[in-house]
């Protein structure tokens, strides 16, 4: 048995396409609308053009229909010019995918088409509060009140809150119930009366798009918008958005990864101490090695992830939770490495390395915490439902 670790030619001119669009029209304006906090209407736009919002979205709806590879390969691209372009479309895809994938014919008619051309943008709306890694600990309820649920609550953590028109909302259809069962997803029109962002969150990094708290006042949801169609089936649904999300983390983190090696290597070439190019020091020569070395392995872990779930077409937990908690922390000593590679540059705002090292982090959190994803992997091993090689 052959094992092919190259990609086709759709997918290297898949990547060759982004790898243009992101070195023309988000490298060069990244840090500078970060530090602004403009909001990168153009990138959107732009994005809209290139299919990017339907990566998720099936041909007859209007979407891309991509390979899970290319999948992968969209967000590692957008990322290493900037992770912030890259959270524009991330959540939506997650959000297009659980709808495509969980919805009823009439739902995936009503939002995946205008979901596919981003004119309807959404996002994944499951932290609250008081509920992060434990999703049975929501307090949002939704009450059935005739033809509506009447839905109460509080969210967090919700990126493009602000621009989403409609947002997968996790809820407790069974309140006071602690049980998969009671959990159940509602598409909610974020212009519904009730409906309020309250505030955009600070953030360390992760700049661009808007992460937002949002509040739910008795906001009335037709029947119709239950997911599937079926109460009790939350938990499912979302784990199963989640374990794409976190393919979609670990390319982010190969970018992100990829960006800071790359400054690392350009700096050291053109930086002279005692008369020579820092990388003639075997001091740096082992920096490069070593991060060259965990950024292809990250890399090769990520495309095998999302090689698997393509072939599978089911589940693949334990090699998502392997690459996403993989590759997150080699974006974390990648950016950390080449931030030292560069001295006191490496601490000034007008290198971007200072930025990838406030990105790198969030990596490690998003998607569940990488030590979440270490219980993951080992309760597939232990199980027998995960296995390694090929």
């Amino acid at each position: 048995m052959t094992v092919d670790f190259e990609l086709s030619d759709e997918q290297r001119m898949f990547r060759r396409t982004l790898r243009d669009f992101a070195d023309k029209e988000i490298m060069p304006v990244a840090s500078e609308w970060e530090r602004t906090g403009r909001y990168p209407d153009q990138i959107v736009e732009r994005l809209r053009e290139l299919g990017l919002f339907g990566l998720n979205v099936p041909e007859e709806y209007g979407g891309l229909a991509a390979d899970r590879v290319c999948y992968a390969l969209a967000f590692e691209e957008i990322a290493r010019a900037w992770l912030g372009a890259a959270g524009l479309f991330g959540p939506h895809s997650v959000a297009c995918w659980i709808v495509a994938r969980n919805g009823t014919p009439e739902q995936k008619r009503r939002y995946l088409p205008r979901m596919a051309t981003g004119e309807l943008r959404s996002g994944i709306c499951l932290t609250e509060p008081g509920a992060g890694t434990d999703l049975q600990g929501i307090a949002t309820t939704a009450v059935r009140d005739g033809d509506h649920y009447v839905v109460t609550g509080a969210k967090t953590w919700i990126t493009n809150a602000r621009v989403a028109g409609v947002l997968p909302v996790l809820v407790k259809t069974r309140p006071g119930e602690r049980s998969p069962q009671a959990l159940s997803v509602l598409l909610v029109d974020t212009g519904s009366p009730g409906f309020q962002v309250t505030r955009d969150l600070p953030k360390l990094g992760y700049k661009g798009p808007e992460t937002s708290e949002l509040v739910l006042d008795r906001v009335r949801v037709p029947v119709e918008n239950l997911l599937g169609g079926e109460e009790g089936r939350g938990m499912q649904q979302v784990l199963g958005g989640l374990e794409i999300g976190r393919i979609n983390i670990a390319a982010r983190a190969v970018g992100v990864a990829q960006a800071a090696y790359d400054a690392a290597l350009g700096y050291a070439r053109e930086r002279e101490a005692f008369g020579r190019p820092i990388s003639d020091f075997q001091a740096i020569q082992l920096k490069l090695a070593d991060m060259a070395t965990e950024i292809q392995a990250a890399r090769l872990l990520t495309y095998w992830a999302a090689a698997r779930s393509q072939a599978t077409g089911g589940r693949v937990d334990m090699e998502a939770g392997m690459a996403k908690m993989y590759a997150s922390e080699v974006a974390i000593r990648c950016a950390l490495e080449s931030m030292r590679i560069h001295g006191g540059y490496g601490y000034s705002a007008e290198f971007v390395v200072e930025r990838l090292y406030r990105d790198a982090p969030l990596m490690a959190i998003g998607e569940g915490t990488n030590d979440v994803q270490r219980l993951v992997i080992a309760r597939s091993l232990v199980s027998g439902a995960g296995r390694l090689g090929w």
